[in-house]
């Protein structure tokens, strides 16, 4: 679709969700619609069963931190329409405590999707049969897709011959950070080399 006509599915999109869908833009010749958390179910089932959307393929959830943010997350959702030939993108705003209404009864592959997006960011999803880690270890800390978790993590997890098991133990830098200069062009190396008496003493 072109640019026009995204644009104007995305005004007919907005005006028939009053509340559920509150704006719309057209980037990349892709069509995202602004939506409310809450209602988030409202409106996947009008796209999915509208005549003149059908977006009946579910693609993914996912999610963003902006941590500066009071709603830190935009929670993120795709879908297809084979019908129309092209996707929807739907972004709806979400904090730490948000409740958000979990898909799975208008799309079950939405699953794993979900799971995933609350294992690494931590969206709560309502409604979910099976809201647990999918990708982490148990007794995971944290969610490690956040901006403010640390790079190296809290624990690091180990097979200990001894003891005969893992184990999990906080994290430490054993060796301390160290420069390995290798001639660098920016900075140069500290020591005369074969030719360097050619250019005279260093300024």
């Amino acid at each position: 679709m072109d640019d026009g006509k995204l644009d104007a599915l995305g005004q007919t999109i907005v005006s028939a969700l009053p509340g559920a869908a509150f704006g719309h833009s057209v980037a990349f010749n892709q069509l995202t619609v602004d939506v409310e958390a809450g209602k988030i179910v409202e409106v996947v089932k009008y796209l999915r069963d509208d005549s003149n959307c059908r977006f009946v393929n579910f693609t993914d959830v996912t999610a963003v931190d902006y941590p500066s943010r009071e709603k830190r997350f935009d929670v993120v959702y795709h879908l297809m329409s084979p019908t129309l030939n092209t996707r929807i993108r739907l972004k709806a705003q979400a904090d730490e405590t948000t409740q958000v209404p979990s898909l799975i009864e208008v799309f079950p592959g939405a699953d794993w999707f979900e799971r995933e997006t609350y294992d690494l960011y931590g969206v709560i999803f309502v409604g979910h049969p099976d809201m647990r880690r999918i990708l982490t270890d148990y007794g995971f800390e944290g969610h490690p897709l956040r901006k403010d978790f640390p790079t190296t993590g809290f624990v690091e997890v180990r097979y200990d011959d001894q003891e005969k098991r893992v184990v999990y133990e906080p994290v430490r830098l054993n060796q301390e950070f160290r420069k390995f200069d290798f001639l660098s062009p920016w900075e140069g190396a500290d020591y005369p080399l074969p030719g360097d008496e050619k250019a005279g003493p260093k300024v």
